[in-house]
Parts: structure tokens; C-alpha cells; sequence
């Protein structure tokens, strides 16, 4: 069975800084890219970033060089640093995997809400 489970999430003053994690089944962890969605109300749902089984990361223009993706194997997590938040990075962020065994495959967690105020 897969499960991801997302944490970290709260409200935060704009120019503050979150670190959401990614808890993911151990089953698939090793063999999974993990990334990070977020989607605000009424808009689409929209990637931010990706970490790749070894390592590799890619970043939406809209967050490079304020946010950080990481994975500790020893823990099956993935984390996300978010730092100098503005208004609209406020949504509910939520982390996928993404794997091929046997066919693709792709599970997402339930989100957790990123709220920054002014």
C-alpha cells in the first residue's frame, strides 16, 4: 500500500519561512522522484519542485533561489524549505510520487495549507 503524508504548513508572515515534509511508504520511496505541487483557490494545480531518486533537483522560476527540495532516505522523506514567502505563495501544497514499476505510477498526499499574511 502507498501513503504519503504532508506536514508543515501553517501561517506565516510574508518574508518568513515554512519547511514542509513529505512522508513516503517505504516501499517506494527509494525508486520514487518526488515533487511538490501547490494549488491556490481557483487556480490549476501547479508544480514547484522535484527531487529525483538521486538527488537531482528541478525548480519552478517562481521559487528558484527561495525555495529547497531534499530527501533523507533514512526517514523515506522529502522536504521543502521555503523561505522570503510572499502572498501568493499562499496555497495548499501537496507532494507526489512518482515511479515506474511495472507500468507508471503516480500518488499524491492529502496537502497541507501554506497561509502567509502581510
Amino acid at each position: 500500500q502507498v501513503h504519503l503524508a504532508e506536514s508543515g504548513g501553517g501561517l506565516v508572515q510574508a518574508g518568513g519561512s515554512l519547511k514542509l515534509s513529505c512522508e513516503v511508504s517505504a516501499n517506494i520511496f527509494s525508486v520514487s522522484n518526488i515533487n511538490w505541487y501547490r494549488q491556490a483557490p481557483g487556480n490549476a494545480r501547479e508544480f514547484v519542485a522535484r527531487i529525483g531518486t538521486g538527488g537531482s533537483t528541478r525548480y519552478a522560476d517562481f521559487v528558484k533561489g527561495r525555495f529547497t527540495i531534499s530527501r533523507d532516505n533514512a526517514k523515506n522523506s522529502v522536504y521543502l524549505l521555503m523561505n522570503n514567502l510572499a502572498l501568493d505563495d499562499t496555497a495548499a501544497y501537496y507532494c507526489q510520487a512518482e515511479y515506474f514499476l511495472g507500468g507508471p505510477h503516480k500518488h499524491w498526499g492529502q496537502g497541507t495549507q501554506v497561509t502567509v499574511s502581510s
